[in-house]
């Protein structure tokens, strides 16, 4: 067994911690994602948003921030197994990558402005 999977699941976790923290600092465009979710779930809790509305903001949330720091796995990697030395492939797959945060930006957005769109109605 390598000395990977006998970690231990309290280990587990705190490496995890470890990688959230370092995409975090390293990624300017997960701590913008980071701080939208958390303006938008203040948002949700001051427009009273319902359980199910909740549930959908925080699945959204997820896969936007899962996919960023996905991207920023993908792109280390890359890098780190070509020196960052330019390839077509690796730029390619980084491409790709960036396109699926993209998607789900641009799906999540969507799903937040239907709705916060009738609650804020409703206001004015």
């Amino acid at each position: 067994m390598t000395r990977y999977k006998s970690q231990g699941f309290n280990n587990t976790f705190k490496n995890a911690r470890k990688g959230f923290n370092l995409a975090l600092k390293s990624e300017i465009n997960i701590r913008v994602h980071v701080t939208v979710a958390t303006l938008v779930l203040i948002s949700a809790l001051y427009l009273k948003f319902s359980i199910v509305e909740f549930c959908i903001l925080l699945f959204c949330i997820a896969l936007v921030i899962c996919s960023e720091m996905l991207n920023t796995a993908i792109e280390f990697a890359l890098d780190s197994i070509y020196h960052n030395r330019y390839s077509r492939m690796v730029g390619m797959a980084k491409d790709i990558s960036a396109g699926a945060v993209m998607f789900a930006t641009v799906i999540s957005v969507l799903i937040g402005l239907m709705l916060f769109g009738g609650k804020i109605l409703a206001l004015l």
